[in-house]
């Protein structure tokens, strides 16, 4: 049966392979699905990994900070050192915005307009983080470095995940500021993998939530002309209200770290009670960040993988049944000499399976080969090739039952008639 299949397989192996080398392109964009829903998964969990917090406290009824905008005080944190199990609390800010690097030229002239050429091209959208200095082991810090150092100022210093195609010493421009790349980090990425860029928290709450200069002027002269602020007799009213709006002292989140032996879920619960604010523990935040902002992805990739699977059994069917078709002569050549009906629905069925390990050998190059081109993670797991290969075997032995009920009901008479 096996020299059989092999045989009819090695008559027309051109067709054979180009064959299972299209249907190998299918299933390498298939596996690229399943990658590219891993690697959202993966940026998730790697954006949790990298604040280096046990708890995240934001603004009341919010899911913030990576689900909805959260605003707090940037003075709760010290409110939240003094409670039991906590170690460390620290403020952090998150502003998504596009971020490109300046020419030497623009920095030293301070120029403002749009770039062009080289620095145009590499404009990155990007999540501006804002920490507080320190080194590694503050709440916020990135992990690991793979180039330069950590922040240890107060302002203007910046360290890039390396998929922002920053430089060592390059400036870059965020909102009116430039700032100079001391550090670079990897898998430094937001849930929807945009790379991060690391500031000082007090820069990142002036980009964030200081107003510009016209902004700050109108507010002013509507705050003076209300009576209710401008009272007569009582100047510091006004200037009071003024310098409030003009500061920035708000921050999007409080990370927390616990002390060894700490139980998250009172720690979080004495938080909730004393400083009324929602506080979620690691699994929460997870949950939310699946379940919230990349459901509705997963549920279209899943779709995109059932069509996949779909057209693939499609594909492998109409290829079987049309090699079957023309072999219809010899399949009653082999019915006349007493060939039984399950030596040739065997070789039907090997060819089909052949056609899918060759597809799928195929597909799982293609796929690695392409996926660090694409502009999102694609995560390639074992597992996920292993239980793609099985499905591409059940869907050919599937596919290969249309072939092999053609082939049973050919009259041996055929083989004389022809």
């Amino acid at each position: 049966m096996i020299s059989l299949a092999g045989r009819d397989i090695l008559h027309a192996w051109g067709k054979f392979v180009f064959t299972g080398v299209g249907l190998g392109l299918l299933i390498g964009v298939t596996l690229s699905m399943a990658g590219i829903y891993r690697g959202m998964v993966d940026d998730a969990e790697v954006l949790l990994d990298n604040s280096g917090a046990d708890l995240w406290a934001v603004q009341k009824d919010t899911l913030g900070p990576y689900a909805e905008p959260s605003t707090l005080a940037d003075d709760l944190y010290r409110g939240i050192l003094t409670l039991p199990g906590v170690a460390r609390a620290a403020n952090v800010t998150y502003l998504t915005m596009q971020v490109r690097p300046v020419a030497p030229n623009q920095a030293a002239s301070n120029q403002t307009s749009d770039p062009a050429g080289d620095e145009a091209a590499r404009e990155r959208r990007a999540m501006i983080v804002g920490v507080v200095p320190g080194g590694f082991g503050e709440p916020g810090q990135p992990p690991f470095l793979v180039a330069g150092r950590h922040l240890t100022r107060g302002h203007y210093e910046a360290v890039a995940d390396v998929t922002t195609g920053f430089r060592l010493g390059e400036q870059v421009r965020i909102r009116r500021n430039l700032y100079t790349i001391v550090g670079l980090t990897r898998r430094a990425v937001s849930s929807g993998g945009d790379p991060m860029v690391y500031i000082p928290l007090k820069d990142a709450q002036e980009a964030q939530f200081l107003k510009d200069n016209d902004a700050i002027i109108a507010q002013r002269r509507r705050t003076a002309a209300n009576p209710v602020f401008n009272r007569p007799g009582q100047p510091e009213v006004l200037d009071a209200v003024l310098a409030a709006q003009t500061q920035s002292s708000s921050v999007n989140a409080i990370l927390v770290r616990l002390e060894p032996g700490a139980d998250a879920d009172e720690v979080a619960a004495d938080i909730r009670r004393w400083k009324h604010l929602t506080v979620y523990t690691r699994a929460e935040m997870n949950e939310i960040l699946q379940a919230k902002l990349i459901a509705t992805s997963a549920r279209q990739i899943f779709m995109f993988l059932v069509i996949l699977s779909v057209v693939s059994a499609a594909i492998v069917a109409f290829i079987i049944y049309t090699l079957t078709l023309g072999k219809i002569r010899e399949i009653a050549v082999l019915k006349l000499i007493g060939t039984r009906n399950r030596t040739i629905a065997g070789m039907i069925l090997q060819q089909a399976v052949g056609l899918g390990v060759i597809g799928f050998v195929v597909g799982k190059t293609v796929a690695t080969l392409w996926a660090p081109i694409f502009p999102k993670y694609v995560l390639l797991l074992p597992g996920d090739a292993a239980r793609g290969f099985l499905v591409v075997v059940i869907i050919c032995v599937l596919a290969s039952l249309v072939a092999i009920r053609a082939a049973l009901r050919v009259d041996p008479a055929e083989a004389i008639g022809g």
